[in-house]
């Protein structure tokens, strides 16, 4: 990781690779699970992927720092543009995601799957 090319490819993947929750490492120390991205023939980095509930927590995180207050404080019509994103990204596949993203709404998991039948049924 330290040529010139290389590190201007590595600060280009660098921002999808955090804004997905991931993690940037040497090649050689990449596990069965990580990504190892070449560049001109050589592996320059491998990047750790997160687990699926970890990427919900982290999604919430970014989507908190995008509105620069926490999302319990946001109005209804915003909650709700929120979990229509979410569930456009498979938010609520995951495991307890409805209880997640209920909590860090601040809303009980009801008002949750009413936003998610409110748009079905629109």
């Amino acid at each position: 990781m330290t040529g010139t090319g290389e590190e201007a490819f590595i600060a280009a993947v660098k921002p999808l690779v955090e804004a997905m929750g991931g993690e940037l490492l040497p090649p050689d120390e990449a596990g069965t699970d990580d990504v190892v991205l070449a560049w001109g023939g050589t592996d320059v980095v491998a990047v750790r992927l997160p687990q699926l509930a970890d990427s919900l927590d982290h999604i919430l995180a970014a989507l908190e720092r995008r509105t620069g207050k926490p999302l319990a404080d946001l109005d209804r019509r915003a909650k709700q543009e929120i979990v229509r994103s979410l569930e456009a990204r498979g938010a609520f596949s995951v495991r307890h995601g409805v209880e997640t993203v209920a909590s860090a709404l601040g809303v009980s998991r009801f008002t949750v799957y009413n936003y998610l039948n409110r748009e079905k049924g629109s």
